[in-house]
């Protein structure tokens, strides 16, 4: 590829995400609040951009984007709006030396497991399909190096009511100095939500 071809103008870094409701945020960053006091030279994720990564696609050709936001609205024409809420704190790879701490999603009937499934599949052509397994989560902060959670997250409750989930949605990563930000492409409503495709919202 060359260097014109891997510019920002033409291989925007994209996701497809499912977004979270405020006050879910909310919830979060109040039950978190004592493991970022302890731990502040973490990454921290600001509570606006907490939201729930179904596929990360990276710096994508904007000859693909087409291709993308088709797979994206066919996917979600085979799946209906569900529930979910958040449950526990976890960590990638583990809380004892944890890069990743996350908020787990309730996903016992597997509606968000098989919207990635569905996805990965319907991107197959265009995007290397994903080697690693999925866990339906939000990232709350990263570490670099590593740091031992499992005394900070013991017993934290950060598990919300209920909320649905209607939409999957194509963001746009803009990265600078601190936080990225994320900026909506596409929003797609699931089948039976009747909401219909917004997509430029």
């Amino acid at each position: 590829m060359s260097s014109t071809d891997a510019s920002p103008e033409r291989s925007p870094r994209l996701f497809v995400a499912l977004d979270v409701p405020d006050d879910v945020r909310a919830l979060v960053e109040r039950a978190i609040r004592r493991v970022r006091e302890r731990y502040p030279g973490g990454r921290w994720v600001p509570a606006a951009n907490q939201h729930v990564t179904v596929r990360f696609l990276g710096a994508t050709p904007l000859a693909r984007m087409p291709h993308v936001l088709e797979a994206v609205a066919r996917t979600a024409s085979r799946r209906r709006s569900f529930a979910t809420r958040t449950t526990t704190l976890g960590a990638f790879p583990s809380a004892r030396r944890a890069r990743v701490l996350w908020v787990g999603l309730d996903d016992a009937d597997g509606h968000v497991e098989a919207l990635a499934a569905d996805l990965d599949a319907a991107l197959a052509p265009v995007i290397e399909p994903e080697q690693r397994a999925f866990t339906p989560h939000l990232t709350v902060a990263r570490f670099d190096p590593p740091v031992r959670l499992e005394a900070a997250i013991a017993g934290v409750r950060c598990g919300s009511d209920p909320f649905e989930v209607a939409a999957l949605t194509v963001y746009r990563s803009h990265l600078g100095g601190g936080a990225p930000r994320y900026e909506p492409v596409a929003t797609v409503a699931l089948a039976g939500d009747g909401a219909g495709d917004r997509e430029g919202r």
